[in-house]
């Protein structure tokens, strides 16, 4: 095949040939070709039978896995890259029951490699502070009181209020400009109190930006750093431009990943995985399949 699988279909047969798979690997690390994982020194020699390469100035042997989230798991790469493109690719994610029956492995195998791929998926927010005009909103996830048994929910709302002990996500949204296309950053808040949020906000918006959100804002406005607008949700959601409709899209994408097939529950200390998975397909959704 001469490009990345755009199917599942395409993938199963691509990633089944662990020459392809490995070509592909190594020409998405070294596009310029393949360095030395130790001393980065050119063009080392390839051993075909092993499938590793040996550095000819520090004599070292390494292979792919070397330096990646790969790195110490015996899983082969061929299953690596399926589950890259699968949990890639689908719109809710995957489970780790679902992807150990596609890969042949056990679950636990599988919620291994799903971690290290969300690891690779974290945002580290190298791509600068967010401009123009922003959407900032919260968003409470956890399982709905209602449906608990009658001493955890009396439990649950003693110890955290109407909303039980759901966890508080931020988001901050940066709308489709010319050339740009929308983005989110997302962050795992302790409480909705000024400081906490305000230095959340301040690190990743742009001074002068436009900042819309809900009513909620103003227990952490901040006007001489941005020029901000509100909607009030108890009496309308849209004045003018002024809304927060696009960031409720991406909440709506992420509850419906973390509530429906794959994931069912996720606990607390684990969430910010979850979150960061949906905000990176978010973000590349028009990368295309496979790419």
């Amino acid at each position: 095949m001469d490009a990345s699988p755009r199917t599942l279909l395409e993938a199963i047969e691509a990633y089944g040939d662990i020459d392809f798979a490995l070509a592909e690997s190594a020409d998405s690390r070294w596009p310029q070709g393949v360095a030395c994982a130790h001393c980065g020194a050119d063009a080392p020699m390839f051993l075909k039978t092993r499938k590793i390469w040996k550095c000819s100035k520090c004599r070292k042997q390494f292979s792919f896995k070397a330096g990646t989230l790969l790195e110490d798991s015996p899983i082969g790469l061929n299953k690596w890259l399926h589950a890259i493109w699968m949990i890639a690719n689908s719109r809710n994610g995957v489970s780790s029951h679902e992807l150990g029956r596609s890969l042949g492995v056990t679950q636990k195998t599988a919620w291994f490699m799903l971690h290290r791929i969300r690891l690779a998926m974290q945002d580290d927010f190298s791509g600068g502070t967010l401009g123009g005009e922003i959407e900032v909103d919260e968003s409470f996830i956890g399982g709905k009181v209602r449906n608990m048994h009658r001493a955890r929910k009396n439990k649950v709302q003693a110890e955290g209020g109407r909303n039980g002990k759901k966890t508080i996500v931020l988001g901050i949204l940066e709308r489709a400009s010319a050339g740009k296309t929308k983005r989110i950053r997302t962050s795992i808040l302790n409480d909705r109190k000024r400081d906490s949020m305000q230095p959340e906000i301040v690190a990743q918006i742009e001074p002068g930006s436009t900042v819309y959100s809900d009513e909620f804002a103003d227990n952490w406005r901040m006007d001489d750093k941005f020029e901000r607008a509100v909607v009030n949700h108890l009496m309308e959601y849209v004045k003018g431009n002024c809304h927060t409709n696009s960031i409720e899209n991406f909440w709506s994408l992420l509850k419906r990943g973390i509530g429906g097939t794959p994931y069912i529950s996720v606990e607390p200390f684990h969430l910010f995985r979850y979150v960061d998975e949906q905000a990176f397909r978010f973000n590349n959704r028009n990368h295309g399949t496979g790419s």
